[in-house]
């Protein structure tokens, strides 16, 4: 029978129900509900819900009833009615997995009033309103165990699918798996009562692999750290999830820049490169810095619906604990204690999920101005522009073209910021040059910048196009960082950066035909995130963004001269 003939049904059921009703009554709703399930059990989300309100309702009504009769019948309808419900909702599976504990063993109960958000929230990821998750908490509030109990019910009712748990190391891995299995193979859990079907096929504690269903080369969960295998040794399918939890190992780890980079290249190439299209994701960890990788796909997007950032801190705003949990919880005065111990930084970022930005930013991101995409119309000078040279090798090349107005602002609509070698770089180079129709610009002549700016030169020579090309020598490391310092107040003060493209599109929903707004390119958005992580205390990886910067205020002030040597005259 189809969702709609069982609709009308369930309308038909509960339009003969009194108040209050009785217990025949609703457990022949309850039998309908599970075979329109049975009979359609993929339905669309909206049509589950209508199914699961109506379950709904069966609860608050066996509930109160059992209160004011204490007849236990009403209580094992309840019951009944949840493990109807498991598969379909988390929470529910939260609550049956545990229906056998102690209440004093129990995991989610005495949490719920602070973790209730987040089985709404992994509803959410799993219903696909959803593509990524980002849960921040304080340590030991349960984060990890309720993303484990989410990652039990997924292989439950996909047990065919393939997904992966991951953290910062083998070890971390190694208990992610013993406690999946001790929820999927246990008697203390309910496991095999919501799940009949989703048999335990097998097990391996050394390659850390869980798999149920019919055999697979890739299990139905495999747990790995990140400096573990996973090319060829992990498959995350389509309808599968990828959970990453803590990637950072402390503070120190968080401190040290390169150390971030790498860790969230090798995320990027051994973790994300494992999911094929469609896989959602699930992180989770401790926002220890704006640069951490949380912070970073947070960054990317922020205005992305399909992405969802939850935190939750230690001490709510009136300062009182949001995790005096009715077992093992944290009181108030456990917290504030802490705070009064702990640096403000690392309090801030370890219990409050306000991750700390690097001290001695420079160009810190609420500090500098941003256009929506559109020029002004009067005023324009000239395009000028100057180019931090590079070859390849890890730095890059930078290039922020700006559009000066005679009031002494520079809009920068266009930035060329690529590590690629000068047989890529060169074209794109002149390509800008050329399409911005860039009147002025100066080459960094060291490393062999003065000959990039000669190929430049003779190129657009040979393309018929004028433009005033100059090549001038960098100062030295020290002299660089005191030049950028020096000019970090004329950069913030003049230059105009391109607002992130979201709030670009935001707003010009309402422009009229024929309006172009300029929006930022993957290398803008690159040259951005260096430019607003850079310091002036401690070790920067790069510099290329802040010091081509630099170089094109000097370049627009004139602070730069041309070196002259004497010569004999050719005729």
């Amino acid at each position: 029978m189809d969702f709609h003939e069982h609709r009308e049904i369930i309308k038909k059921l509960k339009r003969q129900i009194e108040t209050p009703p009785s217990y025949d009554i609703l457990n022949i709703l309850l039998s309908e509900l599970q075979y329109t399930m049975q009979d359609n059990p993929d339905l669309p989300v909206d049509n589950r819900d209508f199914i699961m309100a109506y379950s709904g309702f069966i609860k608050k009504w066996a509930v109160t009833r059992f209160v004011q009769t204490m007849d236990t019948r009403w209580d094992d309808l309840y019951w009944k009615t949840l493990l109807f419900e498991a598969p379909f909702l988390f929470e529910s599976f939260l609550i049956y997995m545990e229906k056998d504990r102690k209440p004093d063993k129990r995991f989610y109960l005495p949490r719920r009033n602070t973790l209730k958000v987040v089985a709404d929230d992994l509803q959410d990821l799993e219903d696909k309103k959803l593509d990524f998750y980002g849960l921040s908490m304080p340590s030991r509030v349960g984060k990890s165990t309720i993303c484990i109990f989410f990652m039990a019910w997924i292989i439950g009712k996909r047990p065919n699918s393939h997904n992966a748990m991951g953290g910062h190391s083998g070890k971390l891995a190694k208990g992610f798996y013993g406690e999946a299995i001790n929820l999927i193979n246990t008697k203390e859990y309910t496991f095999a009562e919501i799940f009949p079907d989703s048999k335990l096929q097998k097990t391996s504690a050394e390659d850390l692999e869980i798999n149920l269903g019919e055999p697979d080369r890739f299990a139905s969960l495999t747990c790995r750290g990140i400096d573990g295998t996973w090319t060829g040794a992990v498959d995350i399918s389509a309808d599968g999830y990828l959970y990453v939890d803590d990637l950072i190992r402390d503070r120190e780890h968080s401190l040290n820049p390169i150390r971030m980079e790498n860790t969230y290249q090798e995320y990027l190439n051994k973790m994300v490169d494992r999911k094929n299209d469609g896989a959602r994701e699930l992180m989770v960890g401790t926002r220890w810095n704006t640069i951490d990788p949380l912070g970073k796909i947070e960054k990317e997007n922020a205005y992305n619906t399909r992405f969802r950032f939850r935190k939750i801190p230690a001490l709510n705003e009136k300062e009182e604990s949001n995790f005096q949990y009715e077992i093992k919880g944290f009181s108030t005065k456990y917290y504030l204690d802490m705070k009064d111990r702990l640096d403000k930084n690392e309090w801030m970022a370890k219990y409050q999920q306000n991750p700390f930005i690097r001290e001695g930013l420079l160009f810190p991101e609420d500090e500098l101005r941003f256009f929506f995409g559109i020029l002004p119309e009067s005023g324009f000078v000239r395009v000028v522009t100057a180019c931090d040279v590079a070859w390849g090798g890890g730095d890059a090349l930078s290039m922020p073209i700006g559009f000066e107005y005679e009031n002494g602002d520079v809009y920068l609509p266009d930035w060329v910021f690529n590590k690629g070698i000068k047989e890529v770089t060169i074209p794109v180079v002149e390509g800008k040059i050329v399409g911005n129709k860039i009147q002025q610009i100066n080459f960094e002549a060291n490393n062999g910048g003065e000959m990039y700016a000669k190929y430049v030169n003779d190129d657009l020579i040979r393309q018929g196009y004028k433009c005033s090309i100059t090549s001038t020598k960098a100062p030295n490391k020290m002299a660089k960082m005191a030049k950028i310092i020096q000019y970090s107040g004329d950069i913030k003060r003049r230059f105009i950066f391109l607002a992130p493209n979201q709030l670009i599109k935001e707003a010009a929903k309402n422009d009229p035909p024929g309006i172009h707004r300029y929006m930022r390119t993957q290398e803008y958005n690159d040259a951005m995130d260096e430019l607003t992580t850079f310091v002036q205390i401690g070790d920067n990886p790069h510099d290329d963004s802040p010091d081509s910067l630099s170089q094109l205020e000097r370049f627009i002030e004139g602070g730069f001269t041309a070196e002259a040597k004497a010569m004999k005259r050719p005729f």
